[in-house]
């Protein structure tokens, strides 16, 4: 972090108190110091015990150095506050006396200073930015983050960024941004936010680091020994394949053989399914025999097989003999099970191109038309 730089750290209340232990710990014998502890208020309804209902968290606000960046922000008056601002000038005046005001400090003319309770409703289910993470935080939150501490063409850095609301906010108000996550499908759901609320172009701009490029960092994700970044394969091969639109299976075991679910468009308003299914090694024609199986039994109409390993000639013959599905609104037939290579996906970027009917993510509000800054 820069001497200007400013850390926030989001938390439940029931914790709070440790964890300011620990972050006093880290800051303040290096010259840092805590600046606030923000209450993050909204409303919910939380059931009937008997207590408070508990209608906040904590949001500490820590420096590196006395050096730090901060812009005071303001919210601006409303009609009824501006009245009784004016109300009470004209009461400090008595007959005789010359006008004379004491001027409050937390006002001007911009509105009144924010102070360190922030009245912000959280991300209500049917909220138009939701996005299906059960630890979403509102653009809003983010926005008075990143206003406060940064300006344009600073940099943002969220190590912890899940769906993205950081790294969106800090795009939509011009400041470079870094964000950081353990898992494939975060990216996916990032990538596809971004795209949805600036344009395609956008992906251009964005560098991604630690996810597979070329065919020697596929094969390194894929035979990693630990099951879990195992599955981060399955799940980078699908969604990249699908171009960020199909479901995961989060399924370790017992998935019936499927890693991802799509929908595509069949007619105006009908739909059909298409399962995704991946393999790392020792694929032969029987998984093609199986994958026919899956598709029956899950009432799909496509298949679709992406293997590291090039597959066999009986394996493409047992694929052809499937069949073709007609989509009459697109004038062509797909073929019903089709395989993809790794190689096909990271060295000739070869991406599904069926019409899709049912984003597995909803779309992220589009931005303002203006023109964005370019992305670290």
């Amino acid at each position: 972090m820069k001497p200007t730089g400013s850390f926030y750290f989001h938390c439940d209340p029931t914790a709070s108190h440790y964890l300011k232990l620990v972050l006093d710990a880290i800051f303040c014998p290096h010259g840092g110091d805590i600046k606030n502890e923000i209450v993050w208020h909204y409303r919910r309804w939380t059931g009937l015990a008997k207590k408070f209902q508990e209608l906040h968290d904590t949001i500490f606000f820590y420096v590196k150095s006395a050096d730090y960046k901060f812009n005071i922000l303001y919210t601006p008056y409303t009609e009824g506050s501006k009245q009784r601002k004016e109300q009470g000038v004209l009461h400090r005046f008595k007959e005789g006396e010359k006008p004379h005001l004491v001027s409050d400090k937390s006002t001007d003319e911009k509105g009144v200073r924010e102070n360190d309770v922030w009245q912000i409703p959280f991300v209500a289910p049917s909220a138009k930015e939701r996005l299906g993470f059960p630890t979403q935080k509102p653009e809003a939150l983010l926005e008075r983050i990143i206003k406060a501490s940064t300006d344009e063409g600073d940099v943002v850095l969220d190590a912890y960024c899940g769906c993205g609301t950081t790294v969106a906010v800090a795009e939509r108000l011009k400041r470079k941004w870094i964000g950081i996550d353990i898992t494939y499908q975060s990216v996916s759901v990032i990538l596809k936010r971004i795209e949805d609320a600036f344009g395609k172009n956008v992906l251009e701009t964005i560098q991604l680091d630690g996810v597979p490029r070329d065919m020697n960092s596929a094969e390194a994700l894929a035979h990693k020994k630990d099951d879990r970044l195992r599955k981060e394969f399955e799940k980078w091969a699908v969604l990249t394949y699908s171009n960020n639109r199909a479901l995961i299976n989060e399924k370790k075991g017992g998935d019936k053989g499927i890693d991802g679910i799509a929908y595509f468009k069949t007619g105006k308003i009908d739909n059909a399914k298409i399962i995704f299914q991946v393999k790392s090694g020792g694929v032969k024609r029987g998984d093609i025999a199986t994958l026919r199986g899956d598709m029956a039994r899950e009432n799909a109409a496509l298949g679709c097989l992406i293997t590291l390993e090039e597959p066999t000639r009986n394996m493409i013959q047992e694929a052809k003999d499937a069949g073709q599905f007609k989509h009459e609104d697109m004038g062509r037939s797909y073929d019903v099970i089709n395989i993809i290579t790794v190689k096909e996906i990271v060295e000739d970027g070869k991406r599904l191109d069926i019409p899709m009917s049912l984003e597995v993510l909803k779309a992220a509000k589009k931005a303002d038309d203006s023109e964005q800054m370019g992305l670290l």
